[in-house]
């Protein structure tokens, strides 16, 4: 049956491959001559070549120094975000890190659609008729490319280093790409996003050609908390500049009411609106009215600097309409950049608070511990009046420190170690990677809330890192009370009136055990209380 499934995917991809292969070859034979030596004509051999290396030098980050290659779905992150200042391994590696394959896949077809039209607006080639190409640096093809891809990574340790807390992923380059490419072809942009879709929908029917799916739970955040939304506008502003400067000096404009839509459209599509700020643990507050009503003012501030004139904007100022626009954005870039400074001097004001010799462990130079309600120890050395205390939350869950590199984070929350059951935190630096496996056990007792333990293993390393507070269930049987007690092995207490009469280790599965005349017995994953005439369920397994 296996063989014939096996033959059946085989037959799907076949079909998705033969019939994308078709349809291509139909499309350049509708391309026109004058098409493609327009594309030759901006790129070298037509091909974007610097895009082609950056994409590379993603990769290699991720596969070589993320482990990658040895581990493609859960490569190492935690030492390579953007942590303080005072760790500037983190900073400078931070934008060339990715958190997983899917993240880094998304921003490698980002990279290569917006990126190649950026690329193509730049051009490989000297714009001005009659003059001749590799005579100097400027006219030079692969000068050209070496510069995109310089600027590329220039972009990229910009935003890593005005990140607005501990970011990690290529994508303030690609709102970079992005800005760049709404000054020349916004209409082109908004294509370039279409096609980077039907890339990542051709990948996944490629990878997953039959899907079966029901309705199942799930652990969800909001789909906008996860946005860096400050990177990515420091981004898209900082691509926007330097569009700006070179089309203006080219003298390339598309019309304005055109950049207005294709930078309100793009805005909109890539969740740049969505403006907001953590509340504690996993609740956020999205702004979005004030949000929306940026999407609309960054549409302005764009068209107004592709469409900048010489013209006097103010005569006693002797200020021109160009500097006016080309200032604003400049504005913008430095006020992004600006309000993430406070937040880069971060450092770990307390590596001992919430760490106990019971609910730790010590691996490398990290330490990886699990506790509930501590005060967030990830702090700014400079004093930023509201947004600190609005950043101030406590933490519960799986955290990891290590002072020396100034981090301090809750890896696994609470709520998500509850609905998954199981974890793993991995930590390590340059050349060496380790793993520590987070189990939670937990039975839900009837009438009351959720008695759990929490254990952590590393190697031959294993230690009981959390026990919640017995827990008595509602019901009673025969007169007398069950009471669910976590420990190393979970144990039943049998009580009347509040004396004890025996107690015994919960059953394993598909077994009985019996005290204080009682007998409990466990099915799949319920928990019974028995006598001759009674049977009375106690709990259930988380």
């Amino acid at each position: 049956m296996a063989v014939i499934d096996g033959y059946w995917l085989s037959l799907h991809r076949f079909f998705l491959l033969g019939a994308v292969a078709v349809s291509l070859g139909v499309f350049v034979r509708f391309l026109d001559d004058e098409t493609k030596r327009r594309v030759r004509g901006r790129l070298f051999l037509g091909v974007p070549w610097g895009t082609l290396v950056v994409a590379g030098v993603v990769v290699c980050v991720y596969l070589f120094v993320q482990n990658g290659l040895a581990h493609p779905r859960s490569p190492t992150v935690v030492p390579y975000r953007s942590w303080s200042y005072f760790y500037p391994l983190g900073v400078l590696v931070s934008s060339f890190a990715h958190a997983d394959l899917g993240h880094l896949l998304g921003n490698l077809v980002a990279t290569l659609t917006l990126g190649a039209l950026a690329e193509y607006a730049w051009g490989h080639f000297p714009r001005e008729r009659g003059v001749q190409t590799f005579r100097t640096l400027r006219t030079d093809p692969f000068a050209r490319v070496g510069a995109f891809v310089g600027a590329s990574l220039f972009v990229a340790v910009l935003t890593g280093a005005f990140a607005l807390g501990p970011s990690v992923g290529f994508s303030g380059v690609v709102f970079a790409y992005a800005g760049f490419a709404l000054l020349r072809y916004p209409v082109g942009t908004l294509v370039a996003l279409y096609v980077g879709d039907l890339l990542s929908l051709g990948y996944d029917a490629l990878r997953r050609p039959l899907l079966t799916q029901g309705g199942r739970p799930g652990y969800l955040t909001p789909w906008w908390a996860d946005i860096a939304i400050q990177g990515h506008a420091l981004g898209l502003f900082l691509g926007a500049l330097l569009g700006a400067v070179l089309f203006a000096a080219r003298d390339e404009r598309p019309p304005a009411a055109r950049v207005w839509g294709g930078a309100l459209l793009f805005v909109v599509s890539q969740g740049l609106w969505a403006v907001y700020l953590p509340r504690s643990g996993s609740v956020f507050t999205l702004y979005r009215a004030v949000g929306v009503g940026l999407a609309f003012a960054i549409a302005v501030l764009l068209a107004s600097a592709s469409r900048a004139s010489d013209r006097t904007l103010v005569d006693r100022l002797d200020l021109s309409d160009r500097e006016a626009s080309f200032g604003t954005v400049l504005a913008v870039v430095l006020a992004l950049s600006v309000v993430a400074v406070p937040f880069n001097f971060f450092v770990v004001a307390d590596a001992e608070a919430g760490v106990g010799e019971d609910n730790s462990l010590e691996v490398g130079d990290y330490t990886v511990f699990y506790t509930e309600s501590v005060a967030n120890q990830y702090v700014s050395t400079v004093e930023v009046g509201s947004l600190t205390s609005a950043a101030a939350v406590n933490a519960s869950g799986v955290i990891v420190v290590n002072e020396e590199r100034h981090i301090w984070w809750e890896v696994v929350s609470t709520d998500r170690l509850a609905f998954d059951g199981t974890s793993e935190v991995h930590v390590g630096g340059l050349g060496w990677r380790e793993t520590v496996s987070v189990n939670r056990t937990g039975w839900e007792v009837v009438g009351n809330d959720t008695a759990a333990t929490v254990h952590l293993e590393h190697e031959d390393r294993r230690t009981l890192a959390h026990t919640d507070d017995p827990l008595r269930a509602e019901p009673t049987v025969a007169g007398r009370n069950v009471t669910v007690v976590p420990g190393e092995r979970f144990t039943l207490r049998v009580s009347n009136g509040g004396e004890p009469l025996g107690t015994a280790a919960l059953p394993t599965a598909e077994q009985s055990t019996s005290t204080a005349g009682l007998t409990f017995t466990r099915s799949g994953s319920r928990l019974y209380a028995e006598t001759s005439d009674t049977r009375v369920r106690i709990a259930t397994r988380e």
